[in-house]
């Protein structure tokens, strides 16, 4: 057993004594680290710079937010003062034109003029006998089959029409008119969109009402005459469209859509 003991502390020494006279291996250096660092450098100086440039010479962190609400507060009085502005302005002109009219007759009888013409305009409501037409589309089926030989198309009210029945109203003579209770003049654009339809920006669903005001007698034989409407009399009885037409006292509305002028040309 001492033996063997000593036989293994020989070796040891022996391995030792070995290594020792062995040259050591040199330690490899990562390469990342010798491109890596130039680069964080040259990150660091741009962002130093591109921080001074931004500071202009002040702190970033300092607060601009009074700064700010004090030129907010500026604008604001500014914008007061011009309405202010404004307001007595047009005062100074509606008071003008209210002295020019009293000692003006010219003026005066232009404005008395003006106002007689509104009902015709149809700014004012009326009241009278006329003619109300309500047009629908068919009534679906519960299987929702359609009728043999029809399409979608063929059971609803489409543009052509509204139209064929407002152009036979204002042919027999009607005073005023209404669409869906919106009063409408001779130059209202009547448009649908699918099955809805689309006045003064506004979209309504059938059936649709239009009521025209004037000679009962010349409104429903101008309607009769029209082969826009007896067109769609005619899918009423092919396809069950909704087709109505009373004679009663109705009301007009005023019209109150925008009189802005949006186009004009000179007449040659």
């Amino acid at each position: 057993m001492e033996y063997t003991s000593g036989a293994a502390s020989w070796q040891k020494v022996l391995r030792r004594a070995v290594v020792g006279l062995l040259p050591r291996r040199p330690r490899q250096r990562r390469p990342g680290w010798s491109i890596g660092v130039p680069l964080i450098a040259a990150a660091a100086g741009l962002l130093f710079t591109t921080t001074a440039t931004t500071a202009g010479g002040t702190a970033l962190r300092e607060d601009r937010r009074p700064q700010l609400t004090q030129l907010i507060e500026d604008r604001r009085v500014q914008v007061a003062a011009s309405e202010r502005r404004a307001a007595q302005l047009r005062a100074e002109v509606e008071e003008e034109t209210a002295t020019l009219a009293d000692s003006d007759g010219p003026i005066r009888e232009q404005r008395d003029r003006a106002a007689a013409s509104r009902q015709d305009a149809g700014f004012t409501a009326l009241t009278g006998t006329g003619v109300t037409v309500e047009l629908n589309d068919a009534v679906r089926r519960a299987d929702q089959e359609l009728p043999d030989g029809a399409t979608n198309d063929d059971l609803v009210v489409h543009q052509q029409d509204v139209q064929a029945v407002v152009n036979a109203l204002w042919a027999g003579g009607a005073e005023a008119m209404s669409i869906m209770n919106v009063r409408v003049l001779a130059t209202s654009a009547v448009r649908c969109v699918g099955n809805t339809l689309l006045l003064h920006g506004r979209v309504y669903s059938p059936p649709f009402k239009i009521v025209a005001i004037g000679d009962p007698a010349a409104l429903r034989q101008a309607l009769a005459a029209s082969e826009g409407v007896q067109m769609f009399k005619g899918a009423v009885n092919d396809f069950q469209l909704g087709y109505r037409e009373t004679v009663s006292t109705v009301t007009v509305p005023a019209f109150e859509d925008s009189t802005a002028l949006r186009a004009a040309t000179v007449p040659r």
